[in-house]
């Protein structure tokens, strides 16, 4: 089984579907990324209209593939569209001269249009790659669906003023940072997770992506484009942060997503002959204790535990740790299948996939789970299993957008059974540790897993 990992397009990292309308807001990047998600599109065979909401050079205008004006009217502009299959649309009225639509025209080409997907520049920044917004900034239609705040990491180190960055007194004024002084990676971070600043204006019902831009093809960049991102999804509002550059063939690097692990520890233990998530483990704690440790020292997002038969001691044990429960009513009759379905109802929304972790898997390694989460952030497949000898192991990372497969399985089949059904979208991380084999359902069992683990 090989590790299905390779660079992203815009598309993927975005995940844009069918009927979104995408307002790009920031600095550092916001007309090429457009531009290059449009020939994206239109090479898939999508049909693209692109417009603005902000004052747009004529220079990057004519770069676009067909400019049409809202003039011509719908029939004019939807055969231009079955033309070139990639359309930007201007008003070209006297009272309109930097050629911005209004909220009315955005709406006039949302209902008279037959397009695929609009793309919406809805800010502006004098091209400098950093910004605060003013009073009256984004222009963000309420139509959005997809909104992507865009920084660029050259300004990391740049000096903070008005010649590197747009309205820098709007930070400095919330956060005090200083004047002149070196961009810090913490900085962009929190601008960009701002309600006031980097998300102002982002309608309640639109996903938020954030697009890192700019990232140079060597250096160390990447790690703290890493670790920006890492501290811009502590905001419950961003689904994820994308990395890379919009110059590029392979324009996206890694999306980074807040992954939520959902460990399972429900079971009744019958063939064990006494509750195993129970049994002591490491250092005198009982394995449910130990695994939890083990995901802590992961970092993720989010950690919960499933409980059912002995709820109330397991309860205490995650308790210790600040870690939430979900009590599995049917636990005793429901197999795994409804533990992990009432995690998932439980997962809050901006967890944007569950590491299904099993309560009886005590040799589990934060080396391991770093590897899957690593996989998932550069590939765009839904489904991350590590692989010992050519034989998947656990745990296992499900995307969101697979969710709703699994709460629609009967009582008698299995998770296993939407993964298998989507073997195409499995990337396999191959580790050199048969502990994602292994877990303790008998005592000859319990006993070999010690004795593995030096017990």
């Amino acid at each position: 089984m090989a590790r299905l990992c390779a660079l992203m397009k815009l598309r993927e990292a975005f995940n844009i579907v069918p009927g979104d309308v995408v307002s790009f807001i920031g600095a550092g990047g916001k007309t090429s990324t457009l531009f290059a998600l449009g020939h994206e599109l239109a090479e898939a065979g999508w049909r693209v209209l692109a417009t603005t909401t902000a004052r747009l050079d004529p220079d990057q205008v004519s770069l676009m593939p067909a400019v049409m004006s809202t003039g011509r009217g719908a029939q004019a502009i939807s055969a231009a569209l079955e033309v070139g299959r990639f359309v930007f649309v201007r008003d070209d009225r006297p009272s309109h001269g930097n050629g911005a639509l209004s909220p009315s025209a955005i709406s006039w080409l949302l209902d008279s249009v037959d397009a695929d997907v609009l793309l919406i520049e809805a800010d502006g920044a004098q091209g400098l790659p950093f910004k605060a917004p003013l009073i009256h900034e984004p222009m963000i239609p309420p139509e959005t669906t997809l909104t992507i705040p865009i920084v660029s990491l050259s300004v990391l180190g740049k000096p903070l003023n008005e010649a590197h960055v747009y309205n820098p007194k709007a930070m400095i004024e919330r956060y005090g940072f200083y004047q002149d002084s070196p961009v810090k990676s913490p900085w962009v971070a929190q601008v960009l997770r701002d309600e006031e600043l980097g998300l102002r204006g982002v309608p309640n019902k639109a996903r938020v992506m954030v697009w890192l831009n700019g990232l140079p093809p060597t250096g160390y960049f990447r790690g703290r484009a890493r670790l920006i991102a890492r501290l811009i999804l502590r905001s419950p509002r961003v689904y994820g942060v994308a990395i890379g550059s919009a110059r590029g063939s392979d324009p996206v690097q890694e999306v980074q997503r807040s992954v939520g692990a959902l460990v399972l520890a429900a079971g009744m233990s019958r063939r064990m002959g006494q509750p195993k998530v129970l049994m002591p483990w490491a250092n005198g704690k009982p394995i449910i204790e130990h695994i939890l440790d083990q995901l802590i020292l992961a970092h993720l997002d989010y950690i919960s535990v499933v409980t059912g038969h002995r709820a109330v001691e397991v309860n205490a044990i995650a308790a210790k740790l600040d870690i939430p429960t979900v009590f599995n009513a049917d636990f005793a009759t429901g197999e795994m299948l409804s533990s992990v379905k009432a995690g998932l109802r439980a997962m809050p929304e901006h967890i944007s996939a569950a590491l299904i972790v099993l309560g009886d898997q005590p040799r589990i390694q934060p080396r391991v789970i770093a590897q899957v989460l690593s996989t998932y952030a550069e590939s765009a497949s839904d489904i991350v299993a590590p692989s010992f000898n050519h034989r998947r192991g656990h745990p296992i990372l499900v995307d969101r957008r697979l969710w709703g497969e699994i709460l629609a399985l009967p009582p008698d089949r299995s998770p296993r059974d939407v993964i298998n059904a989507h073997a195409d979208r499995i990337a396999y991380v191959n580790v050199d540790t048969d502990s994602v084999l292994s877990d303790v359902d008998t005592p000859q069992e319990y006993a070999q897993e010690r004795s593995r683990a030096g017990l």
